[in-house]
């Protein structure tokens, strides 16, 4: 068995789902449900016995305790985290207390429990931990990708409070021994995305006729990463990684905001005739701190444990796409209210 935290939330769901896919080994899910965690992203597993939900919040050194001595995972998956620039920059505390005080709670919770086990359990246990490659800063336009020796020099609350997490976890490695893993992925993108994340919100706006705010001139760059790709790198990197080890994902598909708007244009005309999305492009006031570009270079998680992305931009955005028009009753259901006055709060 293994726990995956954060496993509501939108990479944790995909991932969950495809675990459960590729795999008989069961999965115990940990998730506080906040405004980004949603079961019905895990409606497909109803009555699965393999998957077994648990509301509970990482930083409940308690409830993590009796979690692990009740179920005895062999690894842990750690995603919770809160992960918007945007709403960090508006309520800073409640990523530290989430990426910093919520990893530092859930990695004495596992060194304890840990060091209690046979040496052989010891030593095949992992833990793995999700990140960022905003961790690393921003780049100017020549210069080389993001590297796992870049140093770290985030820019944005929520960047500061995921190299926070992610140095702590590199410190439980080198100083108690725990066999961690740890990755920094590139923008993700696809199916079951809380539609306040670039892509969602333009299908959302696209679709219900409103402005598609574009922040500053567009001109800021992503390596885009479908989730179906960073769940597979997440697995590789669970079954080979080296203990102590960083691993960068990325998606090969490095490309400005405004071309990402308007190639959803393009793909939600095609399938909605009549309708000129692009007419819907709004520049609003740039982001505080606005990084102006990220890049991944992914050769060492290529090298070592033979993974590469299997979606291109193309095909990718193509799928989410036709993710989101499939599933309405989905996007219909997180748009509440808070969500509703958050949109029109920050793009006002």
């Amino acid at each position: 068995m293994i726990l995956v935290t954060g496993g509501a939330g939108f990479i944790g769901s995909n991932f969950v789902l495809d675990w459960l896919a590729a795999h008989d080994e069961p999965v115990v899910n940990l998730d506080k449900l906040t405004y980004a965690g949603n079961l019905r992203s895990l409606a497909g597993l109803a009555g699965d016995a393999r998957h077994v939900f648990v509301r509970g919040d990482i930083g409940d050194a308690d409830a993590v305790g009796a979690l692990l001595e009740r179920h005895r995972p062999r690894a842990i998956v750690n995603l919770a985290a809160e992960t918007h620039v945007d709403r960090s920059i508006r309520s800073p505390r409640a990523f530290v207390d989430a990426n910093v005080v919520g990893t530092f709670t859930l990695l004495e919770c596992v060194r304890t429990w840990w060091q209690t086990l046979p040496a052989g359990e010891r030593a095949a246990f992992r833990f793995l931990h999700v990140s960022t490659d905003e961790v690393y800063g921003s780049l100017g336009l020549a210069d080389p990708a993001f590297s796992e020796a870049t140093p770290f020099a985030p820019n944005s609350p929520y960047a500061a409070s995921k190299a926070a997490s992610d140095h702590l976890v590199r410190a439980w490695h080198h100083t108690y021994g725990l066999p961690t893993l740890t990755t920094n992925c590139s923008n993700n993108y696809g199916p079951r995305q809380f539609p306040e994340k670039l892509i969602p919100l333009m299908i959302v706006n696209a679709l219900a006729g409103k402005p598609l705010p574009v922040y500053g001139d567009g001109q800021n760059v992503r390596d885009w990463l479908y989730v179906g790709d960073h769940c597979s790198a997440i697995r590789a990197v669970l079954a080979r990684g080296r203990p102590g080890e960083t691993y960068n994902v990325g998606g090969n598909a490095e490309t400005r905001n405004i071309d990402v708007v308007r190639t959803l244009c393009r793909l939600l005309a095609a399938r909605v005739p009549g309708r000129d999305f692009t007419a819907q492009v709004t520049f609003v006031a740039d982001r505080p701190g606005h990084d102006r570009r990220y890049a991944i270079d992914a050769t060492k998680i290529r090298g070592e444990l033979g993974w590469a992305p299997a979606e291109t931009f193309e095909s990718g955005m193509a799928k989410a796409v036709d993710w989101y028009l499939g599933n309405g009753d989905w996007l219909a259901s997180v748009q509440s209210e808070e969500y509703r006055r958050w949109i029109d709060l920050q793009y006002a």
